[in-house]
């Protein structure tokens, strides 16, 4: 059951390979481990994440470089990105590294939109960057007709049950196109065995249960069934919003930090979606508001599920510390996450509970 659902898992993704894990935290680190990713070297990611992503890179004893987000999309700024790689960023400075010190990049592509991967295989490539994709949240999403992990040179999937695939316990896959690389997140997730009892290197034990690769290759043939009903909700609560007249809307970005009281900010697809070319798969539908503490509170008052993801960027964490980043570094970020809420958001979702939450969140707000 294990090896029929990675071969599923590599022909959905549109990859050669694919080798599941024990979960998703496990998926990156095999990847950082497999594409030679060690002590001091530097990785690039965005803060505003889940804690798994540079957790992973410094469990390694690698260093993480934080860029901020675009306010639009919460993925990582590529305009910051380029700066970065072309010598004029401040991150440089804080760590005291020139661009060719740095070794790859974990782009996070969050709540269900893929990040700007054309912009990012063109600098990687330019510049000899390894590309992880973390696309825990993104199984299914679309960027130029190429799946969600496909992209770059590793694609990292989670199935913890929250997740749009979501098996009956944890869970997590690497895909990659690479054979070289391939059979190096095999040999890892055996302890660095290859064959059994014989270690040149050492990984560590990250199995895929078999009983959540048997739900898991059930659930896989549902999943754009799924995604597209996921879809067509987070359109339903577009029009409610708009209709309720709350939804702010601007065609500056500056001013998405800067949103009045009595509206919100809806979701924004800064790919689009031509003819499904480019897909949001709405993992979450995360709206954001100044009276984010009060719509929470009217949310718990209902019993309306909700959460906020995230409410500390990770170069605001007390574990990195030691990396010396204010939060006005990535000030995006900083705001962002005092900010969004995540509303109820699955396949089964009703408009009738749909009109209940943007009703509960008008209300709080006005």
């Amino acid at each position: 059951q294990v090896l029929d659902f990675e071969n599923e898992s590599a022909e959905y993704a549109g990859t050669e390979f694919a080798y599941g894990c024990a979960s998703g935290s496990d998926a990156l680190l095999l990847a950082l481990m497999s594409a030679g990713v060690c002590m001091e070297d530097y990785v690039i990611t965005t803060p505003f994440t889940f804690f798994a992503t540079g957790g992973a890179i410094a469990r390694l004893g690698a260093i993480p470089i934080f860029i901020d987000i675009d306010p639009r999309s919460y993925n990582m700024d590529t305009e910051q990105l380029q700066k970065l790689m072309n010598g004029d960023h401040h991150a440089l400075r804080l760590h005291n590294i020139k661009p060719q010190d740095i070794k790859a990049i974990i782009p996070v592509h969050l709540y269900g939109q893929i990040s700007g991967m054309d912009t990012i295989m063109e600098i990687a490539k330019e510049h000899g960057l390894i590309v992880i994709e973390d696309s825990a949240q993104s199984m299914g999403a679309l960027f130029n007709a190429q799946q969600s992990g496909s992209i770059g040179d590793f694609g990292c999937y989670s199935f913890f049950p929250s997740k749009n695939l979501g098996a009956y316990g944890d869970g997590g896959m690497v895909v990659c196109h690479d054979a070289v690389y391939a059979d190096r997140v095999d040999i890892m997730r055996k302890h660095g065995a290859k064959p059994k009892y014989h270690h040149k290197v050492v990984g560590f034990n990250s199995r895929l249960d078999t009983i959540q690769a048997a739900v898991l290759s059930v659930k896989l043939k549902y999943l754009d069934e799924w995604a597209a009903q996921r879809r067509a909700n987070a359109l339903i609560y577009n029009e409610l919003f708009e209709d309720a007249g709350i939804n702010f809307q601007s065609e500056k970005d500056s001013d998405l930090n800067n949103i009045p009281d009595n509206k919100i900010l809806c979701p924004i697809e800064v790919n689009g979606h031509k003819d499904g070319v480019f897909q949001h798969v709405y993992h979450q539908y995360v709206i954001r508001s100044k009276k984010r503490d009060l719509i929470q509170d009217a949310f718990k008052s209902e019993g309306i599920g909700h959460s906020v993801y995230y409410p500390i960027p990770l170069h605001e964490q007390e574990c990195f510390q030691y990396l010396n980043y204010k939060p006005e570094d990535c000030l995006n970020a900083h705001l962002a996450s005092k900010e969004v809420i995540a509303l109820p958001m699955f396949p089964e979702l009703t408009k009738q509970q749909m009109e209940k939450v943007v009703s509960v969140v008008s209300g709080a707000i006005n």
